[in-house]
């Protein structure tokens, strides 16, 4: 984070990855727009006139187009995942494609939330501005493997920006490309993330995931996402990431646990 607005936001630096883990969100036509919400985090999402599948198809439908719209919820809700804004951009995607219509302006994404942009992109991404500003990452090393893991205690992203103090960073020295998964992780060692002080006093469990994800066999470098409360670590291989998810999946029942690759274009999800 390398500042804050006059208006109150702050500006963003971030490396933005998409793992495998993934909602699916359908559409066909219709008079009229309608949500029905699935999967495992369903109930905590809703699908109430607020949720971002819903003000996405709004905000792109032509005059008289309608949808009936399902998603199924896989990713944790409040998180720091970015869920929530990669459903809006994937409901922007599909519903372009099934409306003819182009997709929206990059500032009329920004409407529905910081995130939703660098959702567009769906590769590696650095999001900067209050994310408005998208560039292209170094392309990440082959086999990557993630761990995410959570209390399973939701934290409001608005809240931790609001709890947020201390100085700012200088932008980040992003490298060309990176070797290796350990040259990624020893990059991300130079890095923080300026939001993890602020969660764990709102949500001090977030303190324990994290030093549970970095104590995972073969694991090189752990860190909170976005404004947490899941934490990851990265592993060279997708199989040291199953391994390392299945261990703390036993180790700690009720955390919510996830281990594979990341998004692969073509491969399904977003």
């Amino acid at each position: 984070m390398t500042g804050r607005r006059d208006d109150g936001y702050h500006l963003l630096d971030s490396l933005a990855v998409f793992a495998s883990l993934a909602d699916t969100v359908s559409a066909t036509r219709s008079d009229a727009f309608s949500l029905s919400v699935t999967g495992p985090f369903a109930e905590a999402v809703g699908a109430g006139d607020d949720n971002l599948v819903l003000r996405a198809a709004r905000l792109l439908a032509p005059h008289g187009a309608g949808a009936a719209l399902s998603l199924d919820k896989r990713i944790p809700v409040a998180a720091g995942l970015g869920g929530g804004s990669s459903d809006a951009a994937a409901a922007l995607r599909l519903l372009s494609r099934l409306w003819g219509v182009p997709m929206p302006a990059r500032e009329a994404a920004l409407r529905l939330g910081a995130d939703v942009p660098v959702c567009l992109a769906a590769a590696p991404q650095r999001m900067q501005g209050i994310g408005e500003v998208v560039s292209a990452a170094p392309p990440l090393p082959v086999g990557l493997g993630m761990v995410l893991a959570n209390p399973r205690l939701p934290l409001a992203t608005p809240a931790v920006f609001r709890a947020r103090s201390g100085s700012f960073d200088p932008p980040a020295e992003l490298p060309a490309h990176f070797a290796d998964a350990a040259a990624l992780a020893a990059w991300l060692r130079t890095t923080r993330n300026g939001l993890e002080a602020a969660a764990v006093s709102l949500c001090p469990p977030v303190a324990d995931v994290l030093a549970a994800c970095a104590a995972l066999p073969g694991a090189l470098v752990a860190r909170m996402s976005g404004s947490g409360p899941t934490c990851f670590a990265l592993f060279p291989t997708v199989a040291a990431a199953e391994a390392g998810a299945a261990a703390l999946s036993r180790a700690e029942p009720g955390w919510f646990t996830w281990g594979a690759g990341l998004y692969r274009e073509g491969a399904g999800g977003l």
